[in-house]
């Protein structure tokens, strides 16, 4: 018998059960759903019900998978800001925010194996793994649905600092270009400019050229899938590195070292300003995460590499 706190309430059964039960296969959760084993306050429920303060479930004996070899190594990561409801850090690049697509455990795994005693942390969003910077989880899940509203009323502002390559002309420009994700035949997930796909916009300040090259920020309107490489790509600045939808020549010409120019071998794309309503206080928060060091080296060396060329 389990009692339903505070923080559990509000979720399907189906994801608590999904959740608490870790190693139980998904059809037999759902087998045990369907046959009313799992009990709700002594009665049948389906697998749609919605977990309320001080339910009682019954979960049935449930069979194990054996565990696997391969545990999740605790991490922690630079802590940006943490409280009694939010946690934000400064994500790496190269690191996965959830297992899935060929990863086996991401920074919330991690974060997870490392806090054993959390009752509740979840990502209130998303980075791609290539991308580097702020990364926001709630405590507790009156914190993450007051986030996700703030982030479909569009009150969460969320900007980047990309490198793409050409010269870029305007101070401010907006991009809005519609955008439609499919899959690969390997399953890999991919977006593209397209009439009948979502509405997407997102704003580009220019911080600076460096020669063949600008340093971008990107203000975030619509939170779609790949949304700046994708509206960058389309423009005709693909941000330098990107394995996706960069310029795959220049990718690997950057990998080399060339003059005062350093190698540069990750993509250049930064969450580096997030600004929102505390879920809690109400006050506004604004938090900041430096650019890596191999990012403003890199810059760096393009100052170098440009002024060697007028010497």
């Amino acid at each position: 018998m389990h009692t339903i706190s505070v923080e559990e309430a509000g979720q399907r059964i189906d994801n608590f059960l999904l959740r608490i039960c870790k190693g139980v296969p998904k059809s037999h959760i759902y087998r045990v759903l369907r046959s009313g084993q799992v009990r709700v306050n002594k009665g049948r429920i389906d697998q749609t019900y919605r977990l309320e303060t001080g339910d009682m479930v019954r979960i049935p004996p449930l069979r194990m998978a054996d565990k696997p070899v391969h545990s999740v190594p605790a991490c922690e990561f630079t802590i940006l800001l943490e409280d009694e409801h939010v946690l934000v850090i400064d994500k790496p690049a190269g690191v996965a925010v959830h297992g899935g697509s060929g990863v086996s455990y991401g920074v919330i795994e991690q974060l997870r194996a490392a806090r054993p005693h959390a009752k509740f942390l979840e990502l209130v969003h998303r980075l791609d793994r290539d991308t580097s910077g702020i990364l926001m989880l709630a405590k507790k899940r009156s914190a993450l649905t007051n986030l996700h509203e703030q982030i479909r009323e569009g009150q969460l502002d969320k900007r980047y600092l990309t490198l793409v390559q050409g010269v870029w002309q305007n101070k401010r420009q907006h991009v809005k270009l519609p955008l439609f994700k499919y899959t690969l035949p390997d399953g890999e997930r991919r977006v593209r400019v397209q009439a009948d796909g979502l509405p997407a916009h997102t704003v580009f300040n220019l911080m600076r050229n460096y020669g063949q090259f600008a340093l971008l920020e990107a203000e975030l309107k619509t939170g779609r899938t790949h949304q700046i490489r994708v509206h960058l790509a389309s423009s005709g600045f693909p941000i330098v590195g990107d394995e996706k939808y960069g310029d795959f020549s220049l990718n690997r010409a950057l990998q080399k070292a060339d003059g005062a120019r350093i190698a540069f071998k990750r993509m250049f794309l930064h969450a580096h300003q997030l600004t929102f309503t505390h879920p809690d206080s109400g006050k506004p928060v604004q938090l900041n995460a430096a650019l890596p060091i191999e990012c403003t080296q890199f810059l760096k060396s393009l100052e170098q590499a440009a002024s060697g060329v007028h010497d």
